[in-house]
């Protein structure tokens, strides 16, 4: 019955990879086009996440009291409109282009924010006795749209060259409206009744809520802190063109989180979801010490790339853990991971540019690395502070797992 549902739920996640991962995709052009610095478009990257977060706290009550299909349409034609917006933004706001740009982000990331809040509750409330592999196959269309954005769109710019930008945002805008009409048609789940609902507050006196919320915050941490990163890790270590950076670190990054998150979601029965999600941040603490400290550039980028399998299930684990564990929340739980994730997702990529910038040459204490320019090291440094996120997932998983058995 809720087949077309769930495929409309993945297309969504795919468009929400899209709202953002396209622009920064463009920011070296519009730095060349519109005379802007690099404070000016990291501050675009933090108006996206920003607005996400906001827009997942505002809308979790009107979702509860008017229902998913208003909004998630809604939803779309935010990110349709905002596309639009950014492509005409040099003819609309020819004076200040970095307004047009602004205003372009908010839209799209108050569509982005959206996606957050309810594509995992639609996909949670659909009847299915494999919750997990659910939420993981539904999050894994996030990786391959990182994926296919990233590929298709270095291509296209290679290939008509970076003056045709606005036409290449115009052809992803065909996405949103694209699936505007699916759900437009589909059925949705029944909404639980208000009476029913678990109230907010007593979410946020439940210890183990409170765990959960902390996880998904430092889950987004440990996973967008390599993956903001990683081509820039290639370009500044390994020398490679940015084209080639893009394509190298970051969809190799996507390939291993999605390939993950897909295998999860086909066999995820016959895992424990804790105790995959506490060997997932294993892995990811010894991988970003190992990219952090091995003098190898090439074998350090690998290390980057398997971060996408260890990270891989921290940020949908967290979402069906927290669901599964309280089914009658509504629309406040996943506004509160939502944001978490988000919160998490903006924090950590800050931190490690953070180190870099301050602390460029703290990786040096190893010996073996006194041959590496400050440049070279800085991104090292970074990494090597950002592995105390999953230091601090694994902690709480091992509470989590210490509050189930009680």
């Amino acid at each position: 019955m809720y087949k077309s549902t769930i495929r409309a739920c993945h297309l969504g996640s795919f468009i929400g990879a899209l709202t953002v991962n396209l622009a920064p995709l463009l920011f070296v052009i519009f730095m060349t086009q519109f005379g802007l610095n690099f404070e000016q478009v990291g501050r675009l990257v933090l108006l996206n996440f920003g607005i996400q977060i906001v827009t997942s706290l505002l809308f979790s009550s009107p979702v509860d009291r008017w229902g998913q299909k208003p909004f998630i349409l809604f939803a779309h034609l935010m990110v349709f409109i905002g596309l639009i917006l950014l492509a005409l933004a040099p003819l609309l706001f020819t004076s200040i282009p970095y307004l047009g740009l602004a205003f372009a982000t908010i839209f799209y990331s108050v569509g982005a924010g959206l996606f957050e809040l309810q594509l995992s509750a639609i996909i949670q409330s659909i009847p299915t006795d494999n919750k997990e592999g659910a939420m993981n196959l539904l999050h894994s269309f996030y990786a391959w749209g990182i994926i296919f954005v990233v590929v298709l769109t270095t291509t296209l710019l290679s290939v008509f060259g970076k003056g045709s930008w606005p036409f290449i945002v115009l052809f992803w805008s065909i996405f949103p409206l694209y699936n505007f009409f699916n759900f437009l048609r589909v059925p949705f789940p029944p909404a639980l009744q208000a009476q029913e609902r678990t109230k907010t507050v007593n979410l946020f006196k439940s210890k183990y809520f409170l765990l959960v919320l902390a996880g998904i915050f430092f889950g987004g941490a440990t996973e967008l802190s390599i993956s903001q990163w990683t081509s820039a890790f290639a370009e500044s270590s390994l020398g490679l063109r940015k084209e080639i950076g893009d394509l190298l670190g970051v969809t190799l990054f996507a390939l291993f989180l999605g390939g993950a998150r897909t295998l999860y979601g086909a066999l995820g029965k016959k895992f424990d979801l804790l105790k995959t999600m506490t060997v997932g941040s294993m892995l990811c603490v010894g991988m970003y010490l190992l990219a952090a400290f091995s003098p190898s550039p090439f074998i350090s980028l690998i290390a980057c790339v398997l971060c996408g399998l260890g990270s891989a299930l921290l940020w949908p684990g967290s979402v069906v853990n927290g669901a599964n564990h309280f089914p009658k929340a509504g629309s406040s739980l996943f506004a509160a991971l939502a944001a978490g994730g988000a919160a998490g997702a903006a924090f950590g990529p800050w931190l490690v540019g953070l180190i870099a910038s301050i602390k460029p040459d703290l990786v040096k204490i190893a010996p073996w690395l006194d041959f590496l320019t400050t440049e070279e090291a800085a991104l090292r440094s970074g990494l090597f502070i950002g592995a105390i996120f999953p230091i601090i997932m694994i902690i709480l998983l091992t509470l989590m797992r210490r509050e189930n058995s009680t």
